[in-house]
């Protein structure tokens, strides 16, 4: 059980970290990698393919602005992409807020998609590739389990307040 983390800057560090954070929880193995769709195209086709040979099964890629990474990666390979669109806050940014890279990620052309999450959610990319990494293993599959069995626990436990 293995994910691969894509983003295109070091900025993004800690919002992609919570996609990490959800894996570790859940005991997958995970590793990162800062790499630019515009800046390092080459250098990403070849880690790409080094992380298909490497046995990973699912990618997380965040990206901002015109959040090329998810696309270009979906485009290299056959293993699940989950978009992460991050919000772009820069002075040199006219980020549109994340719209941006929303609309950018979710708009693959035919063919070439990309499973894609909300804005700056990188946790929910991180339970995504929990669920399907639990359809080939069991362990993973009664992890979550569990784990929704807790969600659900606790809304009940909560459900009934005093106004």
């Amino acid at each position: 059980m293995k994910v691969a983390i894509f983003f295109g800057s070091k900025s993004d560090t800690e919002k992609m970290k919570k996609a990490a954070d959800v894996l570790a929880e859940f005991g997958v193995e995970y590793k990162a990698f800062v790499l630019s769709a515009h800046r390092a195209g080459a250098l990403l086709h070849e880690t790409v393919k080094q992380v298909e040979n490497d046995g990973y099964e699912v990618i997380i890629a965040g990206a901002g602005l015109a959040a090329a990474l998810p696309g270009v990666i979906a485009g290299i390979t056959t293993i699940p992409v989950i978009g992460v669109p991050l919000e772009c806050i820069s002075a040199n940014s006219n980020g549109l807020g994340g719209m941006d890279a929303l609309l950018s990620i979710v708009q693959m052309p035919p063919q070439i998609p990309v499973a894609t999450v909300g804005i700056g959610n990188a946790k929910n990319a991180g339970y995504l590739a929990v669920e399907i990494l639990s359809i080939k293993y069991p362990e993973l599959k009664e992890k979550l389990k569990s784990f929704r069995q807790k969600l659900a626990d606790e809304a009940k436990m909560n459900s009934v307040i005093s106004l």
